[in-house]
């Protein structure tokens, strides 16, 4: 299986290191990783439109068949790997990650990581990403990495088809202390979050953003409960963000059918 790896943690972070290096062992995958140059964590599913992209090709330690470094986002690493450098190699999948903190909940709106995978499967190619859940007892990207390897031989048994897109999240612990896996929904995810007011040396103004989540109110059926419950969660995510048991609602508002005909009159005129 060709499998092209990426994230928004830069290309020399640690955790994309695990990753690639522990799927590069499996003889039967070919490992292209394509990343940013730097950190691009929270850019979303943001695109470089306005300066050039610039690529280099770089070693990594492992068996992996080619890595690229890029200028660009999350999004443009896995669009510019799909549609330009691995042109004659198309993927079979996409994983993002290993990512190192959460995405949870509402938290997938901001995060390159799953944007990243989301990318891949706006073009088709079924895609995953992963983050690892820190719980203040070390880095166990060893761990996340071995259970990417083996859940990708269950995920390719579902046949789920090129535009779905699963992300996964794993506590950093042990693997003997991890309790099991959840397929789960996106939680709430809610912040406590604020800006911070500071000064620099010149005496101007600037803002930080601070803050921490709140962990009180998610349903057992959520992702951020199983993570606070020392699981793994396998969500299923859709990029078409219709909200369809609005749309009756909205079909019946009184007074819509007249700012129909005004929509008519203002073409005409």
């Amino acid at each position: 299986m060709r499998i092209l790896i990426s994230n928004d943690d830069g290309i020399y972070a640690p955790g994309i290191k695990a990753l690639a290096t522990r799927l590069a062992e499996d003889p039967q995958h070919d490992i292209y990783v394509v990343a940013p140059d730097r950190e691009r964590s929270a850019t979303g599913h943001s695109l470089t439109l306005h300066k050039p992209l610039r690529v280099e090709e770089v070693e990594l330690p492992g068996k992996m068949r080619r890595c690229w470094s890029t200028t660009g986002t999350p999004s443009d690493c896995v669009k510019l790997a799909i549609s330009v450098l691995m042109e004659d190699n198309l993927p079979d999948l996409v994983i993002s990650g290993i990512n190192n903190g959460a995405n949870l909940g509402a938290e997938v709106l901001y995060s390159g990581t799953v944007a990243a995978a989301m990318e891949g499967a706006f073009l088709s190619v079924p895609s995953i990403a992963v983050s690892m859940v820190t719980k203040g007892e070390g880095k166990h990207f060893e761990v996340a990495a071995e259970f990417m390897s083996k859940f990708i031989g269950v995920y390719n048994k579902a046949h789920l088809g090129p535009k779905t897109l699963i992300n996964v999240n794993v506590p950093s612990l042990p693997a003997d202390r991890i309790k099991g896996v959840r397929v789960t929904e996106l939680g709430i995810r809610a912040y406590d979050d604020y800006f911070e007011k500071r000064h620099d040396p010149r005496g101007r103004d600037y803002y930080w953003l601070t803050g921490h989540a709140i962990e009180e109110g998610e349903a057992e059926t959520s992702d951020a409960y199983a993570l606070a419950h020392d699981m793994i969660s396998i969500t299923p995510i859709a990029f078409n963000m219709t909200d369809r048991a609005v749309l009756p609602k909205l079909e019946s508002l009184p007074g819509l059918a007249e700012l129909s005909k005004f929509a008519e009159k203002t073409v005409e005129k």
